[in-house]
C-alpha cells in the first residue's frame, strides 16, 4: 500500500496592492525586457520587426536536488517540500479541474544561483547552501553529483535554466531549515517520501511541478527502486 502524504499547508494568499499601472518594466525581483526583434534566415529574407517580452532576473538559473537515502528496511525515500507559489494561488480557474487552487505544491528543494555561483564548483556550493537552508541538512560541495543535464523550464518566457542534483544524505544529520527569511518559507511541510511511491504517483499526474516530476525519475533511473 502507497504511503500517504501529509496534508499540505493550507496558507492563504491575498492580495493587499496591485501596483502593476505605473511600474517600470525593470523594477522589481523579476523584471521584463521588452524588445523589437527580427530574424535573418539563411535563404536571405529578413523578417519583419516584431515585439518580444521576456521575464530576467539577475539571479537567473537555479538548482534542484534530490536528497535521499535508504531507510532501515532498505526502502529509498526522498525528500519533498511543501511550497507555496502564488502565482499558481491567483492564476485564472483550470481549464481542467483538479480541485481548488492554493498555490501548495510538493516540490524536490530548490534555489537560485548567485552571480557568484557559476561553473561546476559554483552550481555544487549554490545546491549545498540550498539544501541547508531548505531541508535543514549539510553536505560537502563535492558529495552533490549532476543528475541529468540541465534544462530550460520555459524558454519561450525566460531564459532561467534549472541544474539537477543528487546526493545521499544520513537522516539523523537533518536539522531545522535556516531559511532565507521570506514569507514564502514559513509553515513548510517536509517529507522523507518513498520514491517508488513518488514514482507512482507520477505516473498519476500528481505533480504540478514539472522540475519534480523530471527529477524522481532521473533518479529513479540512477537508483531503480522496485514498484
Amino acid at each position: 500500500m502507497r504511503e500517504a502524504l501529509p496534508l499540505l499547508p493550507q496558507i492563504a494568499v491575498t492580495v493587499v496592492d496591485d501596483v502593476t499601472q505605473g511600474s517600470r518594466c525593470d523594477e522589481g525581483f523579476l523584471r521584463v525586457r521588452r524588445r523589437r526583434l527580427s530574424l535573418s534566415f539563411s535563404d536571405g529574407r529578413v523578417s519583419p520587426v516584431f515585439a518580444y517580452d521576456e521575464a530576467w532576473r539577475v539571479a537567473l538559473d537555479a538548482v534542484t536536488m534530490a536528497a535521499h537515502f535508504a531507510d532501515p528496511r532498505g526502502v529509498r525515500r526522498v525528500y519533498l517540500r511543501s511550497s507555496l507559489r502564488p502565482p499558481v494561488a491567483l492564476r485564472p480557474e483550470e481549464p481542467i479541474a483538479r480541485g481548488p487552487l492554493t498555490g501548495a505544491l510538493w516540490e524536490l528543494p530548490a534555489g537560485l544561483v548567485e552571480p557568484d555561483e557559476r561553473g561546476e564548483p559554483g552550481l555544487r556550493r549554490c545546491a549545498a547552501r540550498e539544501l541547508e537552508e531548505e531541508l535543514g541538512i549539510a553536505v560537502a560541495d563535492e558529495a552533490l553529483r549532476p543528475l541529468g543535464a540541465g534544462m530550460y523550464p520555459s524558454p519561450g518566457v525566460i531564459a532561467e535554466r534549472i541544474y539537477f542534483y543528487e546526493v545521499e544524505v544520513d537522516p539523523a544529520t537533518r536539522r531545522p531549515p535556516g531559511l532565507d527569511g521570506s514569507p514564502l518559507e514559513e509553515g513548510a511541510e517536509i517529507v522523507a517520501y518513498p520514491l517508488a511511491d513518488a514514482l507512482a504517483l507520477a505516473d498519476e499526474g500528481f505533480f504540478d511541478d514539472m522540475k519534480t516530476e523530471l527529477g524522481l525519475r532521473r533518479l529513479a533511473a540512477r537508483y531503480p527502486v522496485s514498484r
